[in-house]
């Protein structure tokens, strides 16, 4: 039974959802706000984190920024605000969906699902430990650990599952239709972000040029291409 852990300040929404997920066999906490989330999340260790973005106290983007670097395990957003620009910071900051309010109970239960299943991906896989090199990157993908130049780099699965998925075909062009679709879950309308601020947010960690980027490439109009030799 996957446990999903709610923080919504709304008593009524928070019910709701709750009483869905339970009825489709999962086990819910909920909280009212971020007080006790981290010291949760360090105890329940949940499958999704499902967080509200207007929070009494602390907002979610806060509350996302503060819970990262010990959780990095997949992360939806709720929020009422219908724009690019809450969608792109929620993505920057290290969530890995967003849904929209009012939120139909449906929907989200479809959104926590396809975040399961991509976490549960590498699981899948073959038991054969799976290593990647290239010059000083080093990746481990049964460990889900990244090293460059000797020091780890701290990644969330999904930033992990995009790294891994660009390294495996380097030299390769991956389209944008096939990162949507494996990834992410769902098809590129033309207009989603999502893979755009993943990569932004990979070349940050992996000290690429975010300006002339030359480890991480895109490829306007088709998608990604990962440079082999650009790890040294």
């Amino acid at each position: 039974m996957s446990h999903i852990l709610l923080v919504e300040d709304d008593k009524r929404l928070s019910q709701l959802v709750c009483e869905y997920l339970t009825q489709h066999d999962f086990k819910v906490t909920a909280l009212p706000d971020g007080t006790a989330l981290l010291e949760t999340l360090k105890q329940i260790k949940p499958d999704v984190l499902v967080l509200d973005v207007m929070l009494p106290g602390e907002n979610g983007f806060t509350l996302c920024k503060k819970i990262r670097p010990h959780y990095q395990g997949p992360l939806l957003f709720m929020t009422a605000k219908d724009n690019d620009f809450d969608h792109v910071l929620g993505l920057e900051i290290g969530a890995d969906d967003y849904i929209v309010k009012p939120v139909e109970p449906r929907v989200l239960l479809a959104r926590i699902q396809a975040l399961l299943r991509r976490s549960a991906l590498p699981q899948s896989q073959s038991g054969q430990a799976k290593q990647l090199c290239f010059g000083q990157l080093q990746l481990d993908y049964l460990a889900r650990k990244v090293v460059l130049h000797g020091q780890d780099v701290p990644l969330t699965s999904h930033e992990f599952d995009m790294l891994w998925k660009l390294a495996s075909n380097a030299s390769q062009l991956v389209d944008r239709n096939t990162l949507y679709r494996e990834l992410i879950g769902r098809e590129y309308d033309g207009l989603d972000r999502s893979a755009d601020v993943r990569i932004s947010r990979l070349r940050k960690k992996l000290k690429d040029d975010p300006r002339q980027p030359y480890r991480i490439k895109t490829i306007w109009g088709k998608g990604f291409y990962f440079v082999a030799d650009a790890w040294e």
